[in-house]
């Protein structure tokens, strides 16, 4: 067992992928690949138009734009090992490499996940303070949640990451997935993962209950406010601005939540890497598209 250890060297992790399906090799790699060129251009295209838009220069915006840059990013760290895997022979990465493709996926999914919190309270200032709301949401007070949201992903990420790194693991193993998330490298290791597991299971639990509780109290807080305002339209009103930030959180966290508490302890492997691939590549492409389908100031501007 000490032979199989990586405390030396020639430690490789060899990703099954989808190779249990040859003929959708070809067909596979084709849709990945269109729908990761197609959420580039959206989420590039989002963070344009809102810079050089004067009108698209609020609060609301500057957030959108820091999440189309995280969409992009974290879709750019999963999706285009996966499209190697699907037309390579060679599907291995050393463990360095899973790390470091682990460290900067994890870091996007947190921040993501405050970001929207984040965006949350925004709309909760400004349909409950809208008076208040260009001194309450001031330039610098926004810079300071956006730079919250990424210092704290990278805290957890590389917590997480040191306690991945201690870990032995075994020669050539075989990971039946296709991205280096963190119960795919704890299947690689021949050492205890208990440690390793329980950080985990506390970063992870903490991070999701306090974003949530974030945003269920902040849209809690609007629709008590918005049902009191007797302006005729003004629930119809609130709920066409709330809208896409409430679509985005039920695709964000609901797949956290289907992922990590329901499909990971008794479903199959398949549907794992079907919901996973949902997460890193189908929802950055959708979140431009929710903000902008009924934004009428993205579409003129685009």
């Amino acid at each position: 067992m000490q032979q199989n250890r990586n405390q030396s060297t020639g430690v490789v992790f060899v990703f099954l992928g989808f190779s249990e399906y040859p003929n959708l090799q070809v067909p596979l790699f084709l849709v990945f690949m269109t729908i990761y060129t197609i959420s580039v251009l959206e989420n590039l295209g989002m963070i344009l138009i809102i810079r050089i838009n004067p009108k698209l220069h609020n609060p609301m915006y500057f957030f959108l734009s820091h999440l189309s840059f995280v969409d992009f990013c974290y879709t750019t760290v999963i999706t285009p090992k996966l499209l190697h895997y699907l037309i390579a022979e060679d599907r291995s990465i050393s463990p360095k490499g899973c790390l470091a493709q682990f460290f900067f996926g994890c870091t996007c999914v947190i921040t993501q996940t405050f970001m929207l919190a984040a965006m949350a309270y925004d709309r909760f200032v400004a349909i409950c303070n809208p008076l208040l709301y260009t001194v309450a949401m001031s330039r610098r007070f926004c810079a300071l949640l956006i730079a919250s949201t990424y210092l704290w992903g990278g805290l957890c990420s590389s917590t997480l990451t040191y306690f991945l790194s201690a870990l032995s693991y075994c020669r050539s193993t075989l990971i039946n997935h296709f991205c280096c998330e963190h119960s795919a490298i704890l299947s690689a290791a021949c050492s205890d993962t208990t440690l390793s597991q329980l950080v985990c299971t506390v970063i992870c639990t903490f991070n999701e209950i306090c974003s949530l509780i974030i945003i269920i109290v902040s849209y809690v807080v609007i629709f008590v406010t918005v049902i009191r305002i007797p302006t005729k339209g003004a629930l119809r009103k609130a709920f066409s601005t709330c809208a896409p930030h409430l679509t985005a959180i039920c695709f964000c966290h609901g797949t956290i939540l289907l992922l990590y508490c329901v499909f990971e302890s008794r479903s199959s492997l398949l549907l794992v890497k079907v919901i996973t691939v949902f997460y890193s590549m189908v929802i950055p492409m959708l979140n431009p598209l929710i903000y902008s389908l009924r934004n009428n100031d993205v579409k003129e501007s685009l």
